[in-house]
C-alpha cells in the first residue's frame, strides 16, 4: 500500500533533461508567486517611507534577496516538479516560510534583520534539499554542474544564516556582497558548464511565462503605490491627477514590455540565456521601486517642484527599467529575425532612458514629472510601433500564445 501510494503520489523530482512537453504554468506556480506580493509589498512599503540612499541601497538588498528566491524556486517547479503530492507538500511549505519572511520584510534593514536573515537561510535550506534530490536521479553528466550549485546552494545558507548575528549595517553590506558574488559566481559557473549541460537549461515557454508573470507583480506595486499615495493625500483634482499619471506609467512598462519582451524565447545560446535572466532583475527592481516613489509624488503634488530625493528615484527607476530591457532584448531570438525593427527600437529605448534622467534632473512639479515620464515612455512605444509596422509581415513578430 505504502508503495503503491509512493509511486502515485509521491515520486521524485524530473532529473534533468526529462522535459515535460507542452508544459503550461500551473494554478499551484501562481499561488505560489502571489505569495512573493506580500514580501515584495512590504519592503516596496518600506522605501516609500525612506526616500534616501541608505533606503534605496537598503531595498537593493533586500529585493535583491526575494528575486535569488524566487528565481531558484521558479526553475526547481519548471525543471523538476511534477503535478504529485510531494510537488504540493514542498511548495506549500516553502509558501509558509515565504509569509513568514513577508512579516519580517517590512524592517529587513534594521530591527526584523536577523529575524529575516534566519527565515530566508532555513528557505533556501529547504530549496537546497530539493535540488539535492534532483542530484540523486541525475545521470553522471550533471554531475559538475548540479554539485557546484548545491556548493552555492549551501554557501547561501551559512552567509546569510550568520548574518543575522551581525551589527543591521554590517549585514545589509554582506547582503549586497553576497548577491553581488552569487550574480556573478551563476554567470561564471554557467558559462562554462560543459557542452550540452546547458541545453536543458534553456528556457521553456512556461518559464518565460513565470518570469512574465513576475514583472505583473511587480507591476501591481506601482497600483498599489498609486493607490497609496491617493487614499493618504488630501484628494483634490490635482492629487487625483499626478496619481494616475503615475498609475499610467505601470502601464507604459506594461506595454514596452510585453510588446518587444514578453512571451519570447532567448536564444539558444548559453550567454544569451544567462542574459535573458539575469536582466530581469534590474527590470522588477526597478518597476518595484517606481511603485515606492509614487507613493512621494503624489503626497507632494501640490509642491512646485517635486523633491529631489523623489524624482531622481522615478526617474531613475524609469531609466534603469529602460535599460534593462534593451539588454533583455538583445538576447533574443526575434533580435537577429528582425534587425531592423530591434536594432532601431533599443537605440530609441536609451534615449527615453536618458530622458528619464533628465527629467528627474530637471525635477518639476510632480504632475508635470509624471507627464513627462510618461511621454518618454508613450514616444518609445510608438516609434517601436512605427518601425513593426514597416515589417514585410509585421505578424510574424507577434509571439504565438
Amino acid at each position: 500500500m505504502l508503495e503503491h501510494f509512493r509511486q502515485r503520489f509521491w515520486l521524485p523530482p524530473r532529473a534533468h533533461g526529462e522535459a515535460e512537453d507542452g508544459r503550461t504554468v500551473t494554478f499551484l506556480e501562481l499561488f505560489y508567486d502571489l505569495v512573493y506580493v506580500v514580501v515584495i509589498g512590504r519592503a516596496a512599503h518600506t522605501l516609500a517611507e525612506h526616500l534616501t540612499w541608505q533606503g534605496v541601497y537598503e531595498f537593493v538588498a533586500v529585493f535583491g534577496l526575494i528575486w535569488i528566491a524566487w528565481v531558484n524556486g521558479t526553475l526547481y517547479y519548471d525543471l523538476h516538479g511534477r503535478h504529485d503530492v510531494r510537488t504540493r507538500v514542498f511548495v506549500f511549505g516553502q509558501m509558509l516560510l515565504l509569509a513568514l519572511l513577508g512579516v519580517f520584510a517590512g524592517d529587513a534593514a534594521g530591527d526584523d534583520g536577523a529575524a529575516f536573515a534566519v527565515v530566508y537561510a532555513i528557505y533556501m535550506a529547504v530549496l537546497g534539499w530539493l535540488w539535492y534530490t534532483v542530484r540523486r536521479q541525475d545521470s553522471e553528466e550533471y554531475g559538475p554542474l548540479t554539485f557546484r550549485y548545491l556548493v552555492g546552494m549551501a554557501a547561501t545558507v551559512v552567509v546569510i544564516g550568520l548574518s543575522a548575528f551581525l551589527e543591521p549595517d554590517v549585514r545589509i553590506l554582506v547582503w549586497l556582497a553576497f548577491i553581488a558574488v552569487w550574480l556573478v559566481g551563476s554567470i561564471v559557473v554557467g558559462m562554462n558548464s560543459a557542452d550540452g549541460v546547458d541545453v536543458t537549461l534553456a528556457p521553456s515557454s512556461s518559464l518565460v511565462e513565470r518570469f512574465g508573470l513576475f514583472i505583473i507583480i511587480v507591476l501591481g506595486e506601482v497600483v498599489v503605490g498609486a493607490v497609496t499615495g491617493m487614499s493618504d493625500a488630501e484628494r483634490t483634482t490635482l492629487t487625483i491627477t499626478t496619481g494616475m499619471l503615475g498609475l499610467m506609467i505601470g502601464f507604459a512598462f506594461w506595454w514596452t514590455y510585453f510588446d518587444f519582451v514578453g512571451r519570447r524565447l532567448p536564444r539558444f545560446e548559453r550567454g544569451s540565456i544567462i542574459q535573458w535572466m539575469y536582466s530581469h532583475l534590474p527590470i522588477t527592481m526597478s518597476i518595484a521601486a517606481a511603485g515606492a516613489a509614487l507613493v512621494s509624488l503624489i503626497e507632494h503634488a501640490h509642491d512646485a517642484r517635486t523633491p529631489e530625493a523623489t524624482a531622481w528615484l522615478l526617474g531613475g527607476s524609469v531609466a534603469l527599467g529602460l535599460c534593462s530591457i534593451v539588454i533583455t532584448m538583445s538576447s533574443l531570438d526575434d533580435w537577429d529575425r528582425f534587425p531592423t525593427l530591434y536594432r532601431p527600437v533599443a537605440a530609441a529605448t536609451l534615449v527615453g532612458a536618458l530622458a528619464a534622467l533628465g527629467w528627474a534632473w530637471l525635477h518639476p512639479a510632480p504632475w508635470l514629472l509624471a507627464l513627462l515620464l510618461l511621454t518618454s515612455l508613450t514616444a518609445v512605444w510608438i516609434f517601436a510601433n512605427y518601425r513593426w509596422l514597416q515589417l514585410d509581415d509585421p505578424d510574424a513578430a507577434i509571439p504565438a500564445d
